[in-house]
């Protein structure tokens, strides 16, 4: 079968090892039985639904199988979008959403087409809601599950994935869900909700994403005793166990997908996330979102809020709350930029940044008691138990909360940093909302209009003495998309945190004056595929300066390049 626009015939390779075409002659890599119409309205990848024309629908031998109406897929879009605005639960509209993936195209089509009003429901927070409640809505496979029962067998499992040709895998082990804790097996939302938004808002195409969660049980008691729990009924694989089978895991993926397979680790426990990526990031090519993507999307929100604050990055001094994954990968990509900027030793850059765990300011005389990625942030000052008093040593700028501990930055807190800053600059990061430290009603009405604002989940405009404050969402979703879609079209086979600086500096030069009139630090998701573009092409221009690049000669747009290589989701025509 092949598309009617043009003849058929052969074409270059891709990149995704495809055959390559213009609009005008596309051709299809699959073969198709004129007898199976049923199986061209069940596969995804070609169902069209009732867009399906006259012509088509005799041709395949559907007709009778649909109603006689044909819609376009803008009529399709449009209906969709009214049923799915009459559901008053955020939920509901997820469940209806994932149900839509039966027609691909459709799917993608709708979320990049209303991207601001469905990114919260296919991701943060609705996805919160939807992993712990996965085991009750869980309706068809979304990803591979790899659990303790496949040990010894690993590859034998990826080879049951339909789609051969996989260029990003998002995993996660279920420990640390968002905010939400141990959702063990049930944690498959995330690793769904990420690749979604890998094609719609970065174009990597939907067949070459793979979800998979690593089931090693889980310490949650409440979804152990569950009936509809759907995951390994035991205690959470520790020490050997875990390391060994997340060891075979690694192998068998470099194994079977090649060198430049992109895995992204996805919502791991802080014990085992900096473990992960130290021990696999001279090996594979592996991203931690949660230390590197958070780092790289709340790095360009500082840069971008220079234009509203004066001075530079090196100006400004830190606090954080919360010394996690998200606190100290922050923290650590803030200081390399500075000392980028400043030539000075990423040792000394560290000194303007402090952080803030459950035992109070992490100091020098702590030291010997840190978690090895805590130790950098151990600076010499006296001891300080709690937020509020910290806020009131260190005088910090910036306060920034990645705790995943809700309400934490209270009134007196919020009251303190406006008094020693005009404008102080305050990101409450942990998702979903009900984590978040405050919210941007609290920000701005207990700054008294001063603050700068932005958090991990959405909220609404809020009104102030008769001015409007637009809140800023520092998303992952403006950063992993673009920052993978580079590594692909670059064909990368190592991260490094230079890249990381690239895709964010992009993505802070992508405000307008427009933007940073509305106090944004942030440019609106409406424009993310342009965004994701840029982000790729800077992410793939650094991967070939630093000789990591293996897709070869390095196009000389890199912009148009990575436009050219991004999925578009339009219906295409049948013979």
């Amino acid at each position: 079968m092949a598309y009617v626009n043009g003849s058929v015939g052969g074409g270059v390779k891709d990149l995704y090892g495809e055959d390559s075409a213009t609009e005008d002659q596309l051709i299809t890599p699959w073969s198709f039985s004129v007898a199976s119409g049923c199986t061209l309205l069940r596969d995804p990848r070609y169902n069209k639904g009732l867009a399906f024309t006259e012509k088509e629908r005799d041709a395949h031998y559907v007709r009778g199988l649909l109603p006689p109406a044909v819609y376009t897929q803008d009529l399709q879009e449009k209906r969709l979008m009214h049923n799915l605005r009459q559901y008053d639960v955020p939920l509901h509209r997820y469940i209806a959403l994932m149900d839509l993936q039966r027609n691909e195209r459709l799917f993608y089509k709708l979320l990049i087409d209303n991207v601001e009003e469905l990114l919260p429901v296919v991701y943060t927070p609705t996805v919160g809601e939807a992993c712990q409640k996965y085991g009750s809505i869980y309706r068809r496979p979304q990803g591979l599950y790899i659990s303790l029962k496949e040990k010894g067998k690993i590859l034998e499992v990826l080879k049951n994935w339909p789609e051969k040709t996989i260029q990003v895998i998002v995993v996660t082990d279920g420990e640390r869900i968002l905010g939400l804790g141990d959702l063990g097996a049930q944690g498959m939302g995330i690793p769904v909700g990420k690749l979604s938004l890998y094609t719609a808002l970065g174009g990597v195409r939907p067949s070459s994403c793979l979800p998979i969660t690593i089931d090693v049980g889980t310490n949650n008691e409440k979804l152990l005793n569950d009936e509809f729990y759907i995951g390994l009924r035991q205690k959470r694989a520790t020490g050997k166990e875990y390391a060994e089978l997340l060891d075979e895991f690694m192998h068998a993926v470099k194994q079977n997908y090649g060198e430049k397979i992109l895995v992204q680790f996805e919502d791991f426990a802080n014990h085992n996330a900096f473990d992960l990526l130290d021990k696999y990031s001279s090996s594979h090519l592996v991203f931690n979102d949660d230390i590197q993507g958070t780092a790289s999307v709340v790095l360009a929100g500082l840069l971008a809020s220079l234009k509203l604050i004066g001075g530079t990055l090196a100006d400004n001094t830190f606090l954080f709350l919360g010394a996690g994954e998200a606190g100290t990968g922050i923290a650590e990509l803030i200081a390399l930029e500075i000392s980028k900027q400043t030539k000075a030793p990423v040792e000394e850059t560290r000194k303007k940044i402090w952080l803030v765990d459950s035992k109070g300011l992490i100091v020098s005389s702590r030291l010997q008691s840190l978690q090895h990625f805590k130790k950098p942030w151990a600076h010499e000052h006296e001891p300080v138990k709690e937020l509020l008093d910290a806020v009131k040593a260190i005088k910090p700028t910036v306060l920034i909360g990645s705790s995943g501990v809700g309400k934490t930055f209270t009134k007196e807190v919020v009251e303190t940093m406006a008094s020693l800053n005009k404008k102080p600059l305050i990101l409450a990061l942990s998702n979903p909302t009900s984590q978040s430290e405050c919210t941007a009603e609290e920000a701005y009405t207990w700054s008294k209009g001063q603050a700068i604002f932005s958090s991990g989940s959405p909220f609404d405009p809020v009104e102030y003495e008769g001015k409007v404050f637009v809140p800023g969402q520092a998303n992952n979703a403006y950063i992993f998309p673009g920052f993978g879609l580079g590594l692909i079209i670059s064909g990368a086979i190592r991260v490094r945190d230079e890249m990381l600086l690239a895709a964010s500096e992009a993505l802070a030069a992508q405000l307008s004056q427009e933007n940073y009139d509305k106090g944004l630090i942030y440019p609106p998701f409406t424009n993310i595929r342009k965004i994701s573009a840029n982000i790729a092409a800077s992410v793939a221009a650094k991967t070939y300066e630093l000789g990591l690049a293996s897709h070869l000669p390095r196009p000389k747009d890199l912009v148009k390049y990575a436009e050219s290589c991004m999925y578009s989701p339009g219906y295409r025509s049948y013979r």
